[in-house]
C-alpha cells in the first residue's frame, strides 16, 4: 500500500498583536520614567537595617562627601530654578539664561553665594568638576544665619508659597567627620527643621 503524503503547509503567525504590546510597554516605560543626574560627587552611605523609604517628590537633598562639604538639590528643577532666583535677590546677584538653564540641569549646588555665577557660567559639564571642592558654607554671616541655613530657607519659603510640604533627606558619606553632620544638624534644628530622612544602604540584619 503506497504512504499517504500529507501536503505541508506553511506556518503563517500573526506579529500585529505582539507589535502592539512592544508598542504600549515602549511608551509606557517611556513616560514613567526618570533620567538620573550625575551627583556633586560620589557618596557611599552607611548601612543600616531601616526599609523607610524616602519620599521621591517635594525633597531637599543635602548631599555631603567624606570631607564635610554640603551640596543641595531638588527634585523638581522649577523649584530648584525658584530657590536660586530668591538666593540671588538677596545678594543682589541677578543669573542670564544660560545661567539659569545650569540650574535646571544641575542634580546639586554647592559653593559659596559668591561663587555662585561663576558656577552657573560653565558649561554644563564642567559644573561638578568646579564645586566637588567648594561646598555651602555653614559658618554664620554676621552672627545671623549661615549660608547653608539661608538655602534650607528659601527652600521653605519657595515650597511654602506654592502650597508643597517640604521633606529633608540627608545623604552623607560613611567617612563624613561627626562634627560636621552634627553642626548641619544643629543649623536645622536652629530653624525647627526636627524632621529629616537619613539615607542609606539596606543591609541585612545579620551583617
Amino acid at each position: 500500500m503506497g504512504k499517504v503524503k500529507i501536503k505541508k503547509q506553511s506556518v503563517w503567525i500573526d506579529m500585529t498583536p505582539m507589535s502592539d504590546v512592544m508598542v504600549l510597554l515602549l511608551t509606557f516605560f517611556m513616560l514613567t520614567s526618570t533620567f538620573v543626574k550625575n551627583e556633586a560627587v560620589k557618596v557611599n552611605t552607611p548601612g543600616s537595617v531601616s526599609e523607610i523609604k524616602v519620599p521621591e517628590t517635594d525633597v531637599l537633598s543635602i548631599l555631603v562627601d567624606k570631607t564635610g562639604k554640603i551640596f543641595l538639590g531638588l527634585d523638581k528643577p522649577a523649584d530648584m530654578e525658584a530657590v536660586v532666583t530668591d538666593m540671588g535677590s538677596q545678594w543682589g546677584v541677578s543669573f542670564n539664561e544660560k545661567q539659569m538653564k545650569n540650574v535646571r540641569t544641575a542634580a546639586n549646588i554647592g559653593v559659596p553665594m559668591a561663587e555662585l555665577g561663576k558656577l552657573l557660567s560653565l558649561d554644563e559639564t564642567a559644573l561638578n568638576a568646579y564645586q566637588q571642592t567648594k561646598g555651602i558654607p555653614t559658618d554664620s554671616i554676621d552672627g545671623g544665619m549661615s549660608e547653608f541655613q539661608r538655602w534650607v530657607q528659601a527652600t521653605v519659603d519657595v515650597m511654602d508659597l506654592n502650597g508643597k510640604d517640604l521633606k529633608i533627606a540627608i545623604k552623607a558619606d560613611e567617612n563624613t567627620p561627626y562634627k560636621v553632620v552634627k553642626k548641619m544638624m544643629s543649623e536645622l534644628q536652629d530653624m525647627n527643621q526636627n524632621r529629616y530622612y537619613l539615607i542609606t544602604q539596606l543591609k541585612k540584619v545579620e551583617d
